[in-house]
């Protein structure tokens, strides 16, 4: 657990940590109507840049689309975005790797449930790059919860309330001994972690869930696709039966607070024997070098 630095981002200003509330009765609070991205930043020295920081924006921009914030785009561009990323960084001058967390939080009070139209409130933090889940090997328990349907609330959204599902599942990993959790859709098919996208080898395919199996289209395993294929590496998308994890010969996963981490049991079945695959092993260097620099495929912005 991280706490954010001292210099926060909160409705057109900067302030303390501690001064960036919002009310009680305002529908962040009462319905979890906020959506968010976390983007990672890379120091090196007085050097910071941030990874995929176009792709964090126009998240953001998606996620209130299709949950009906619209009083997010009309006065935030990339530009801005930038803008308030490079002074957020210099006023906590980070020493070390960060994430930074944006938020759109819908901040008109009591409106009921609706969302259009509703004024909102904007926030951006830094905190240490803790990864969330195990990096050396992962023992995960298939969820007894499923998996919310994207008819039911959108996965393609990072919408706040939606997380409770997560932290229902995750937490019953932990209460039985695992780190964390596998989600299975509707139809008993693999979806994902609490927040993380899962990967299978088998042979020399690499196998992930397509997006059409209630899981978040996510910036870092977009990122892992794409490295995967300039690595001369099969790679398939499809549904995922449960069983097939059980027989894999490497299953890892990916985000942006997770990093790429393998899997070493899942269910109580070894998983590579339980220790790291070559797939994993290679992707994770390859993914490490890119949040760093990349002069290929222009991912990383210098924010100092």
């Amino acid at each position: 657990m991280a706490n954010p630095h001292p210099r926060v981002y909160f409705g057109d200003r900067f302030v303390d940590a501690e001064e960036a509330t919002l009310g009680v009765a305002t529908s962040a609070l009462l319905y979890g109507l906020s959506v968010y991205t976390v983007f990672p930043v890379h120091v090196d020295g007085t050097k910071r840049t941030a990874f995929r920081l176009r792709d964090h924006f126009d998240r953001l921009l998606e996620s209130c689309k299709i949950i009906g914030i619209d009083q997010f785009a009309p006065d935030w561009d990339y530009d801005k975005f930038v803008t308030v990323a490079k002074r957020l960084i210099a006023e906590n001058d980070p020493q070390s790797d960060v994430f930074v967390r944006a938020t759109v939080h819908v901040d008109a009070s009591i409106p009921g449930t609706r969302v259009r139209g509703c004024s909102v409130k904007v926030s951006m933090f830094v905190y240490d790059a803790v990864p969330i889940v195990p990096q050396d090997g992962m023992r995960l328990k298939t969820s007894v919860w499923r998996r919310i349907p994207d008819n039911a609330i959108p996965s393609r959204a990072k919408v706040n309330g939606a997380y409770v599902n997560s932290v229902l599942a995750k937490q019953d990993a932990i209460d039985s001994g695992y780190d964390d959790c596998i989600f299975l859709d509707v139809n008993g098919h693999v979806c994902e972690l609490s927040a993380a996208n899962i990967f299978v080898v088998r042979g020399d395919t690499l196998i992930t869930p397509d997006v059409s199996f209630d899981i978040l289209d996510s910036i870092n395993r977009r990122t892992l696709l794409t490295l995967a294929e300039e690595d001369g590496i099969r790679v398939v998308e499809r549904a995922v039966d449960l069983t097939e994890l059980y027989i894999a010969d490497e299953v890892f996963v990916t985000g942006t607070s997770a990093g790429v981490a393998p899997v070493t049991e899942v269910d109580g079945r070894l998983v590579s024997g339980g220790t790291h695959g070559p797939i994993s092993t290679a992707l994770r260097k390859r993914h490490t070098a890119a949040l760093r620099t990349d002069d290929v495929h222009g991912w990383v912005t210098t924010l100092s």
